[in-house]
């Protein structure tokens, strides 16, 4: 096919060529057209003849392989296409339909909406072929040569440039799936909707529309354009075929030609590089989760052998420049657990029984992962049953005892290792029916640190120890056949290459061992330069490409998804978000915020009377110099004193009287000095998702922490919460230095996906401004002192910004009823009576925008320990209610949290649909509508529980407490006894009926089934409702 570049209007059409027609293709054109509004497009599907190729342009002379998508970049709308693949080979030839692989070299954007990107010049290029690729697209992530104006999409045409995404040849067959879910598949099922395994195309979000626009057409239509190709789903990975001859019994002499091919179906869902994403997420999903299937075949027999890896299912990240040595962080170390058994359920849901291998050492921070690891599954395997096990095996520490050899032996004498290998077995299929003959019944899950080097090594020696065992059933003699075992070798480390260049930036470690069976000084010498390598890239060159992964799999929060003009359904979408009250609740929450500078000090006392009193969802509390601002300190920060104020507060609220829940630490993250750290109810971390940490310095022009912010963003059912702790510039006079600093963190500061502060609903400052009072310092110490605070408001640095909107701009504080909190002398309530005799000031400062907070308590606490009094607020959200008694200043604030149940949103956006289909002619169809509403019993619940009030306990039945007299009142649907038969029963026409004739007619009945076991474990927890992104958005701008 080819790509034509239409004028008057602009359109692009994708036309079938002559070559395709040869091959059976129906003659057909997909058009593309820019649509009203942004992020719009219209697309037609028509008969080649309905389009005068003479009047358009050739946008080039390479052949077009297929379409993957539409995307939104800068507002243009690009259609992306495949102009440069080969043929991997067919991965099983002796199936009823070819199972061919292509591997994608290169990919191009053109332009629905404007002529800039044009490049009419390739169309009189010859046909060029892959060794013609740029080599900066790929040798990972490197600078491109300088150029005015670059392309909008050359980060996402780097990517799919790379060599490492693939996709199916043929139309009837899914790349994404394994063999196993593909045979189970019922081929008569009607194929409204392309089948696949959305955890592995990669271009689903971008091809998201024009499968919506294949489901529209007509059944004729929709075969068409799958026969013509148009579309293309890809997988990222790996896909390697070796065919070799093997060996026959001697009947005839010939040999046996069989096919050995591994596929590895890299994830997208929690996609990214090395350091940008580690561990897990709220939704389940792992980094560098992949299933890698080794299929082997021949003219008998089909067999597939399925292993995952993944990432340690816990939230941890490695921040900061990383060398050599691995500084690993477990950022929810006491919230994980829900995310953890959601990610295992997933995988028992798909693939039955999981044993877990982890390769982790037993030295410093791995030690600290296996330790977590361990802990969690035990807990887990209370909730998911015996179905979930797990080995530990230090990789290390059994290479440097007896060598990479040792590896091979040691774990096949592991009995848990050796028990599940033969528990799981493998699928197999007759190669003429198709027919399975056996399945796999459980998966071995491997991971290391990275999952690239030590699991590549393991997944290699599992994957030719099923192999054996299905040889030893069929041709013994092919155990000792060198060809096939230096063909496998071959394909696994070729497969650990593609695997680590994509997550890592450089081919694997190892693979010398791999592919020889021995250890050599080169293979040595070149894993150094790799780890070199590595180190560079995973630091410098890695985070462009990250935005740019994530910019391709639509997780960036400023990002629209192109759709295709559909009135119907557009009408659907805006009805819906007009009726979002039917689908949606509230829930009020309580949130205290507390900061307080500690002037480096230790071991002071934490005021705990709040505490006992208030039960907040949340206490989030920022500390500023936290440890001494010392030259040492800035270079490499000390987090210990940071975790004995973690210790101490989880200590506190465990000790209080009359304790009715637990708190756990959900995040806390440090920049020197500056920490915030975020507490919540034990039962809440079920429904509190995307929790992230960041910082951005700000001292000596950004290159120093110790003047910077911290920032925690969450979000809590379906609103969004972000709490920032900042210490701004110091010196009385230095007001265009603070505000400058403000400045830098509100536009500097980003969270994952292009997250900002002014992304968020609900924005909290806990922070040690550095704000002062414009007076005397005599008038402002005799103002304080008389509590008379009017004239030293008027006076305030902080109040003039805001009001000048030069800092803090759209932000609300609470009323300032207490004395100055700075500057006091150690001890004591004296204002400083040093040398430098500070003017007081309200330097500790909390400040909020969002409509759902509602302010509490705005006040400060009388502690000595420093030279501050701390501050706190307490806000009353929707969603959190945060109470902080230690802190300088704290307040308390109210606050509404919005949820979202999906049930009724799909339950109410059907029925809408049909009644826009069945709307007769003129009937009034806004009027109709209007009178749709959702049926009583849809997801309908009592209100939630809390501590003062539960759904079952009222006035008419104190604890829940019912007596029977009340019950027997109640309907229960049955007015007769429920062992009566029924009149229309032939047993109740004769109720003296004979035993023979009872036995008579029970002959004649239909034999029961026979009773199934079912598993006694129970299922994880389902994960919290999500809100479309592009609702999320709307909310997130109405607010």
């Amino acid at each position: 096919m080819y790509l034509y570049l239409g004028s008057n209007p602009r359109a692009l059409y994708l036309v079938t060529s002559s070559h395709d027609e040869r091959l059976g293709r129906p003659r057909r054109a997909l058009v593309f057209r820019p649509g009203e509004g942004q992020a719009k497009a219209i697309v037609e599907f028509l008969p080649k003849d309905q389009v005068d190729l003479t009047s358009l342009a050739k946008l080039s002379n390479r052949v077009v392989k297929g379409c993957l998508g539409l995307i939104s970049v800068e507002n243009d709308v690009f259609l992306a296409v495949i102009t440069s693949a080969t043929e991997v080979g067919n991965t099983r030839p002796s199936g009823t339909h070819p199972e061919s692989v292509a591997r994608i070299h290169e990919v191009s954007f053109y332009s629905l909406t404007s002529a800039t990107w044009d490049d009419l010049s390739a169309a009189a290029d010859p046909n060029l072929g892959p060794d013609v690729v740029e080599p900066s697209f790929r040798d990972g992530y490197g600078q491109p040569a300088p150029q005015v104006f670059e392309h909008p999409c050359m980060p996402l045409t780097k990517i799919l440039s790379s060599g490492s995404f693939y996709y199916a040849i043929e139309s009837p067959w899914d790349l994404s799936s394994r063999l196993a879910a593909r045979l189970s598949r019922d081929p008569k099922a009607p194929k409204e909707a392309l089948t696949f395994d959305e955890r592995f195309v990669w271009n689903e979000y971008i091809v998201r529309s024009l499968l919506d626009f294949r489901e529209r057409l007509d059944a004729h239509e929709r075969d068409d354009l799958d026969r013509c190709q148009f579309i293309v789903l890809a997988i990222q990975g790996y896909v390697g075929v070796f065919t070799m001859a093997l060996p026959a019994p001697p009947t005839d002499g010939a040999p046996t030609v069989a096919t050995l091919s591994l596929i590895s179906r890299l994830g997208w869902k929690r996609a990214g590089t090395r350091f940008n994403t580690r561990g897990v997420d709220d939704d389940g999903n792992t980094a560098n989760f992949v299933e890698t299937e080794t299929v082997f075949s021949t003219d008998q027999h089909c067999v597939s052998y399925v292993q995952v890896r993944g990432s340690v299912p816990l939230f941890w990240e490695q921040q900061g420049l990383q060398t050599f040595g691995q500084r690993i962080q477990i950022t929810r170390p006491h919230a994980s657990q829900p995310a953890f058994e959601r990610h295992l359920f997933q995988l028992m849901e798909e693939y039955g029984s999981i044993h877990a291998i982890n390769l982790l050492g037993q030295k410093e921070n791995e030690a600290l992962l296996t330790n977590a690891y361990a802990r969690h599954l035990q807990i887990a395997r209370a909730a998911l049953g015996d179905e979930l096990g797990i080995t530990h095996f230090d990789f290390h520490n059994a290479v440097r005892i007896g060598g990479h050899e040792s590896v091979i032996r040691e774990l096949k004498r592991m009995e848990t290792i050796v028990d599940h290998v033969d528990k799981f077995g493998f699928t197999m299929c007759d190669a003429a029916s198709d027919e399975i003959v056996t399945d796999q019944k459980g998966v071995f899950r491997t991971n290391c640190l990275d999952c690239l080097d030590r699991t590549n090594f393991v997944q290699d020696i599992l994957s030719r120890t099923n192999l054996e065992q299905y040889l030893l059933l069929v041709r013994r003699e092919w155990i000792h056949s060198n060809v096939l075992w230096t063909h496998h070798r071959e394909l696994w480390a070729e497969n650990g290459d593609a695997l680590s260049r994509i997550y890592a930036g450089t081919g694997a470690l190892n693979t010398s061992f791999t592919r020889s069976g021995k250890r050599t000084l080169a293979g040595v010498l070149s894993d150094a330069t790799k780890s070199v390598s590595r180190a560079y890239i995973n630091n410098f060159q890695d985070k462009g490409k990250q935005v740019a992964i994530d910019m391709f799999l639509g997780n960036l929060s400023n990002q629209l998804q192109v759709t295709i003009y559909d009135p119907i359904h557009d009408y659907v979408r805006a009805t819906l978000e007009q009726r979002s009250s039917e689908y949606s609740t509230t829930k009020q929450c309580l949130l205290f915020v507390g900061t307080w500078n500690l002037n480096g000090k230790v071991g002071h006392k934490i005021s705990v009377l709040a505490l006992f009193y208030i039960r907040p969802d949340m206490f989030v509390l920022g500390f500023q110099e936290i440890v001494p601002l010392t030259a040492q300190q800035i270079v490499q920060t000390d987090p210990e004193k940071r975790r004995v104020w973690e210790n101490k507060i989880l200590d506190t609220l465990d000790r209080r009287p009359n304790k009715k829940t637990d708190y756990v630490l959900l995040r806390s993250e440090q920049l020197v000095g500056t920490a915030l750290l975020v507490f919540v109810r034990l039962e809440l971390t079920a429904v509190i998702r995307n929790v992230e940490g960041t910082s951005r310095k700000t001292g000596l022009r950004g290159m120093s922490g110790n003047k910077g912010a911290v920032g925690i963003r969450l979000d809590y059912h379906d609103t969004s919460f972000c709490f920032l702790t900042a210490h701004l510039a110091a010196g009385h006079s230095n007001v265009d230095e603070r505000n400058a600093d403000y400045r830098t963190i509100a536009h500097g500061l980003h969270f994952q996906k292009g997250k900002t502060i002014q992304s968020h609903e609900n924005v909290i400052w806990l922070a040690d401004t550095n704000y002062r009072i414009d007076l005397e310092n005599p008038t402002v110490r005799s103002l304080a002192e008389h509590d008379d605070f009017d004239p030293l408001l008027a006076a305030d640095q902080l109040r003039q910004a805001m009001d000048s909107k030069a800092a803090f701009a759209g932000y609300e504080e609470g009323p300032l009823l207490f004395r100055p909190t700075y500057r006091y002398d150690l001890g004591t309530d004296n204002y400083d009576t040093s040398e430098k005799m500070r003017i007081p000031a309200w330097t500790d400062r909390i400040l909020h925008r969002g409509n759902s907070l509602d302010l509490a308590v705005y006040s400060r606490a009388e502690l000595r320990g420093s030279d501050h009094k701390p501050g706190s607020s307490c806000r009353h959200l929707c969603l959190f209610r945060r109470s902080f008694a230690s802190p300088e200043v704290f307040a308390t604030y109210r606050a509404e949290v919005r949820i979202i149940d999906p049930v009724k949103k799909a339950a109410l956006s059907r029925m809408l649909l049909e009644g826009i289909v069945s709307t007769e002619p003129g009937e009034k169809l806004d009027e109709k509508l209007a009178n749709l509403i959702l049926p009583a019993d849809v997801g309908e619940l009592p209100p939630p529980s809390t501590d003062e009030k539960a759904w079952w306990d009222g006035s008419d039945f104190p604890a829940g407490v019912i007596p029977i007299t009340e019950i027997q009142k109640l309907d229960l649907y049955r007015r007769n006894n429920p062992f009566e038969s029924p009149s229309a029963s032939p047993l109740s026409s004769s109720p003296s009926s004979s035993d023979e004739e009872l036995y008579s007619h029970a002959l004649t009945l239909h034999t029961p089934m026979a009773p199934v076991q079912t598993s006694t474990r129970r299922p994880a927890p389902a994960p919290p409702p999500r809100t479309p992104k592009s609702f999320e958005k709307q909310e997130t701008n109405a607010s």
